[in-house]
């Protein structure tokens, strides 16, 4: 009887085994088919030299190459200092704005949220048009500047180095703020509001409030957009490539779009595009190493 019952619970846990499997074994495999098995293949791939299709395996040769590329660094030096100007500034103004909206009494609370919300589901190309047109030397930026007299002559955003910088880091910030912002505000619907009351009752400021009640409870939220913007930040292609070209002189090149022009601009050099792209990964698993040991909680 005994031996029955194991027979029994055996089969039973098979049969739960392969329902379990049947669910998730397509997904599995598509999975593997269209992310690991390219993301293999470039690494094979970062290995070899030659122009189209006639590659060639040369061992290290591309990552050397890559110790001494004056574009790369350019490229790297400029997607830095869009993820070290940009990223902090998105996330305060995201948890800043969700904060504000999270307040019961304000009115008109669902346009706000949607409003804000609605530049991350617009057309990266479309928008990325419209702010060539609107930061050029006579759109409606400078106009409204002038107007104001804010400024005397139009500011060239799109043809001057430090202003193309500005300008891709504005279009990126309007774009990605209201994304993270539907987390923060999620994540604060999910705080208990008596321990607020409890706050109130014992004192504490609204800042206070903020600083050591907010910011702790959305430590885990704080942490995940700042990687996944981090991650946004080092593959920025679009907003470069359609608002500034990557000008002037490269001033603004990202290196998503070094590994595009390599790939599809140049002289196609597949093997070396490769490699640039393996940099990025590099840099995404260090710095986000770095972020969890930071921000992160050690359980």
């Amino acid at each position: 009887m005994l031996k029955t019952e194991r027979q029994g619970s055996l089969s039973i846990r098979a049969k739960s085994t392969i329902t379990g499997w049947s669910f998730i074994i397509v997904a599995v495999l598509m999975i593997a088919a269209f992310y690991f098995y390219p993301m293999i293949q470039a690494l094979i791939l970062s290995f070899k030299t030659g122009r189209g299709v006639n590659l060639a395996y040369t061992g290290w040769s591309n990552y050397e190459r890559l110790l001494t590329d004056k574009t790369f660094f350019t490229a790297l030096k400029n997607t830095f200092i869009y993820l070290i100007v940009q990223v902090p500034i998105m996330i305060i103004l995201a948890l800043f704005i969700s904060v504000l909206l999270n307040d019961s009494h304000l009115k008109f609370r669902g346009f706000f949220r949607t409003a804000i919300f609605l530049p991350c589901v617009t057309s990266l190309v479309a928008y990325s048009v419209v702010f060539k047109y609107m930061f050029g030397s006579g759109g409606l930026v400078n106009a409204m500047l002038m107007k104001l007299s804010i400024i005397q002559a139009p500011i060239e955003w799109i043809t001057d180095p430090f202003w193309a910088k500005i300008t891709i880091i504005i279009a990126i910030t309007w774009r990605w703020t209201g994304y993270n912002m539907i987390f923060y505000l999620s994540a604060l619907q999910n705080i208990d509001s008596s321990i607020y009351e409890a706050a109130r009752i014992d004192g504490a400021s609204s800042v206070k409030q903020f600083f050591r009640i907010t910011i702790p409870m959305l430590k885990p939220i704080i942490l995940f957009t700042s990687i996944t913007s981090t991650i946004g930040t080092l593959q920025l292609f679009d907003e470069v490539l359609n608002i500034t070209k990557g000008g002037p002189g490269n001033s603004t090149l990202s290196i998503s779009q070094y590994i595009y022009n390599l790939s599809f601009k140049y002289t196609a050099d597949f093997g070396y595009a490769a490699t640039v792209s393996y940099s990025i990964v590099i840099i995404i698993i260090v710095l986000s190493l770095i972020q969890f040991r930071v921000a992160g909680d050690r359980k």
